[in-house]
């Protein structure tokens, strides 16, 4: 028989094991979730994770914070997540931009290869070829022509090295064989080609609409395999001869390695689910985003391939590493 001394141990013992067990078992999530967004407030990319993740929140009944860390060209945050505890609340907005930090930085405080897990893409965006209505520019044919015609004279814009309208940019120099120069500009990039000064920017789509119906730029093509659903009068590059000069802007949403393999899959199932809901479809319509599914795997193999063609890009375009 028990002493009551041994009984009482072996009562708290099994109520310790029960409430280990318990806390173990507890569906997930059951708390607020934090999600680091590697890009400044108001960007393309930050502006359409907002989207999706607004619609997520609701879905899992938890309150979902994103917190903007875009400091070195967002090498700060994706560092954040990629040290932080892989349980589920902690979630990051990756994008096109991961392949980018490789070529333009010789070394990285992660790997964005084995220090996520890419959990679901929210969509695709392009990158609009725009010249001054004042160029006399109708298509690609004809900047071609001019940039053929002067070697070393044209100049296209760009947000910064690395950026997307600068891979969108020399992705399509090298694809038409043109001696241009690439100008990076921090924020005024679209005055200078509007007034002329530049003559032709691959600008976000997001970031092109109110300017496009100013009439003082011309739309030549989008850098996307399909036409864009907000600019369907315009060819995509490879409808204007240039298939090789695709670039597609993505962004989706990643954990830290090591995540379970059960939250991922239901972070995947659920923002599946957002991207089907009218309100956020439309929202992300007006941004110029083509929602895409995909499983985890593909996903993954998705990324894995971007990442290892940009920096493909990297070394043909002859990028060098600004650190």
């Amino acid at each position: 028989m028990l002493s009551r001394r041994a009984f009482a141990g072996a009562v708290l013992g099994t109520a310790f094991i029960t409430s280990k067990a318990a806390l173990a078992a507890e569906p997930w999530p059951n708390r607020p979730i934090r999600v680091i967004s590697p890009f400044p407030p108001g960007s393309a990319a930050d502006t359409v994770s907002r989207v999706v993740v607004d619609q997520l929140s609701q879905q899992l009944g938890q309150p979902m914070v994103v917190e903007n860390r875009s400091g070195a060209g967002g090498i700060l945050g994706f560092a954040d997540a990629a040290k932080s505890d892989p349980d589920g609340y902690t979630l990051v907005v990756s994008s096109s931009s991961m392949g980018s930090e490789l070529v333009v930085h010789k070394s990285l405080p992660y790997d964005p290869l084995k220090d996520f897990v890419p959990v679901a893409l929210f969509g695709t965006q392009p990158n609009v070829l725009v010249v001054s209505s004042e160029s006399g520019w109708k298509s690609v044919g004809d900047l071609v022509a001019a940039a053929k015609a002067k070697p070393g004279a044209l100049t296209f814009a760009s947000a910064g090295i690395g950026s997307a309208s600068h891979m969108a940019g020399e992705r399509f120099r090298l694809a038409a064989k043109i001696d241009v120069r690439h100008v990076p500009f921090r924020d005024n990039g679209l005055t200078e080609v509007m007034a002329g000064r530049i003559d032709y920017y691959f600008i976000p789509l997001a970031a092109a609409t109110s300017a496009l119906t100013s009439g003082k730029l011309n739309a030549l093509a989008v850098s996307t395999p399909k036409r864009a659903l907000l600019l369907p009068d315009v060819p995509s590059i490879a409808e204007a001869g240039y298939p090789d000069a695709e670039y597609m802007f993505w962004n989706g949403l990643s954990v830290p390695a090591h995540t379970p393999q059960a939250i991922v899959d239901k972070l995947h199932d659920e923002t599946e689910k957002a991207l089907l809901n009218a309100g956020t479809a439309e929202r992300l319509k007006k941004l110029g985003v083509t929602p895409e599914q995909m499983s985890v795997e593909a996903f993954g193999k998705f990324v894995d391939g971007d990442l290892a063609s940009t920096v493909q890009l990297g070394k043909d375009a002859h990028i060098q590493a600004v650190d």
